[in-house]
């Protein structure tokens, strides 16, 4: 049963407090469509983990992406009416989606990675 807030005690009004301010924080750095998604959670952790799964996905799912990152990464070629700039941004992105789901791959492999594929001019 809830307490009523004559009932609280110090350590529970710190509890309140802090999932307050947790909440107010995530709250305020979402857009409208990521607030539509959490709406409804009562605690701070409620809504983390309805924004982890709705960015990240599962488990499952996560490792889904880092999959199909890995197979892009690995098939990457710069494409005949590309910039070196345009290479450098599309390999970028690719490198900064991985790094973000928690795979990293060694500095020396993507410098030997972009090397391997630029035009001798």
């Amino acid at each position: 049963m809830a307490k009523t807030s004559k009932e609280y005690t110090e350590a529970d009004k710190k509890v309140v407090e802090k999932n307050f301010r947790a909440k107010k924080i995530l709250v305020c750095r979402i857009g409208p469509k990521e607030y539509n998604r959490i709406s409804t959670c009562d605690i701070a952790k409620g809504i983390w983990e309805a924004l982890q799964i709705a960015h990240e996905g599962t488990t499952q799912v996560k490792q889904s992406k880092i999959d199909m990152l890995t197979t892009e990464y690995a098939l990457f070629k710069i494409r005949d009416d590309e910039s070196i700039q345009d290479m450098h941004t599309r390999f970028t992105s690719i490198i900064n989606e991985l790094h973000s789901l928690g795979e990293t791959i060694p500095r020396n492999k993507l410098v030997r990675k972009i090397l391997s594929f630029l035009p001798s001019s």
